[in-house]
C-alpha cells in the first residue's frame, strides 16, 4: 500500500444475537488478525448491537449507523453459524437493511459449526445472497468446523493452523478489496 493511500476498512460482523454462542470466538480470531495488517482498519459489529425496526421495510428499516458503516467500507467479513443447514434470520434482516451500500465490494465468508462441516451449507446458502446485495465473494472462505474443540470456553484457540487459514483468507479478501476499491473509484459504471 503507498503511504498515501487510506487505509482498507473491513468491518467483521457477528452473524447471530444468540446467548452462548460459539461464533463469537472465531469472529474475535478474524477481527485481532484483521489488525494486525497494514494498511487496513477493522472492527466488530454484532447483530445484537443493531437497531432493528421490524415493523417496516425498505429505506425506513435501516440503522442509519450500521448503513454508514457498510457505505465506508471496502469490504466485510461475514462470521456465520450454521443454525439447521441456513443462516440465522436476524443476520439477514441486518444485511437486508442495506443494498447500494454494499455494491461492488468483497466480502468474506466464515462459516461455524458444532459439527464437522465447519458452516459449509450455511456458506453455501449464502452465496446467492451476497451476489444479490451486489457483494463480490472471495474463492476462500474459512470453516470452523467442531468449533468447541478449536477453541476452549473462554476463547482461547487450540488449534493454530486456524492462523494461517485465517491469514491466507484475508490475502485474498485485501487484494479484493483493493482491486474493487480502484474500480469503484476510477472506472464509470457502464
Amino acid at each position: 500500500m503507498a503511504s498515501t493511500e487510506r487505509p482498507l476498512f473491513i468491518p467483521v460482523i457477528l452473524g447471530t444475537p444468540r446467548q452462548g454462542r460459539r461464533s463469537a470466538h472465531p469472529a474475535h480470531l478474524v477481527l485481532e488478525e484483521t489488525r494486525k495488517r497494514a494498511g487496513v482498519e477493522t472492527q466488530l459489529i454484532d447483530v445484537r448491537s443493531l437497531h432493528m425496526r421490524l415493523d417496516d421495510a425498505g429505506e425506513e428499516m435501516k440503522d442509519p449507523a450500521f448503513s454508514e458503516t457498510v457505505e465506508r467500507a471496502d469490504a466485510l467479513i461475514l462470521i456465520v453459524p450454521e443454525y439447521n443447514h441456513g443462516y440465522p434470520g436476524l443476520l439477514k434482516h441486518a444485511l437486508d437493511m442495506n443494498l447500494k451500500e454494499y455494491i461492488h465490494k468483497a466480502v468474506g465468508l466464515c462459516g461455524v459449526s458444532a459439527g464437522p462441516f465447519g458452516g459449509t451449507r450455511v456458506i453455501e446458502h449464502l452465496l446467492p445472497v451476497m451476489r444479490e446485495l451486489g457483494l463480490v465473494t472471495t474463492f476462500t472462505d474459512v470453516n470452523f468446523s467442531n468449533v468447541g474443540k478449536i477453541f476452549s470456553e473462554n476463547g482461547e484457540l487450540l488449534d493454530q493452523s486456524f492462523v494461517r487459514r485465517v491469514n491466507s483468507f484475508l490475502d485474498e479478501l485485501l487484494w479484493m478489496a483493493r482491486v474493487l476499491r480502484h474500480g469503484r473509484e476510477n472506472i464509470a459504471p457502464q
